[in-house]
């Protein structure tokens, strides 16, 4: 059986051949729920293959295209957009030693994440299992001395990872010296009982994002810094 068939162009009288196999861009959009824009982006930055056009400008896609998609969209889901698009542009230019690097280093990415995941996991069980000594903070809140000397660090200390945005104190009308309320007083010794354990400020940060999410922090982004 023929895989092409011909076709007569009625506005410059010549004869295209046509995939037999052809779909318009709506089907394709179709076959996993995305709109015809997005497929078109897709062609464009090369996570489907180079697609021919008619002699009037229409896109001719095939079941390869509809392949590449459903691989793409299967690869996203584990590497995200940016390495997928890596990955299959290299397999539609042919060079698949790319690929695989490329495919390489998503699957390191992947470990790393595993890893860092485990490390907020194991800071969780460390602030659980040895909870920071709490006691309730003056209305007035507590100088950044003092503080000092209930977490056991030097206040260089507490600048630092308030400025690295772990701790956020307030500060006392008049003066402006940093005040720590009761809840900042428990992020500071969260943050010193984790950095005693070595877990960078990325993991730290995470599980201070967590207690804000459960109402036990102030809510709101927190950034961690170079490490």
């Amino acid at each position: 059986m023929e895989s092409l068939k011909s076709r007569v162009n009625r506005y410059g009288g010549r004869v295209e051949t046509v995939p037999k196999d052809r779909l318009r861009a709506v089907d394709l959009a179709a076959t996993v729920g995305i709109s015809v824009q997005q497929v078109r982006n897709y062609v464009d930055e090369g996570v489907l293959p180079p697609v021919r056009r008619t002699a009037s400008g229409y896109r001719i896609f095939t079941t390869a295209h509809a392949r590449a998609l459903t691989v793409a969209r299967r690869l996203a889901e584990g590497h995200g957009w940016g390495r997928t698009r890596e990955i299959m542009a290299a397999v539609h230019r042919g060079d698949v030693p790319a690929a695989l690097a490329a495919l390489d280093g998503g699957h390191a990415e992947l470990d790393r994440e595993r890893a860092d995941i485990r490390r907020v996991l194991g800071a969780f069980e460390t602030v659980l299992a040895e909870p920071p000594a709490t006691r309730p903070a003056p209305r007035r809140g507590v100088r950044i001395g003092e503080v000092a000397t209930l977490v056991g660090v030097r206040t260089s200390q507490l600048r630092l990872w308030e400025a690295r945005d772990l701790l956020r104190p307030g500060r006392a009308p008049g003066t402006n010296y940093r005040v720590y309320d009761e809840t900042e007083l428990r992020a500071a010794q969260v943050v010193a009982l984790l950095r005693r354990g070595a877990y960078p400020f990325e993991i730290i940060a995470a599980v201070l994002g967590e207690f804000a999410h459960h109402g036990q922090r102030p809510a709101g982004p927190r950034r961690a810094g170079p490490p």
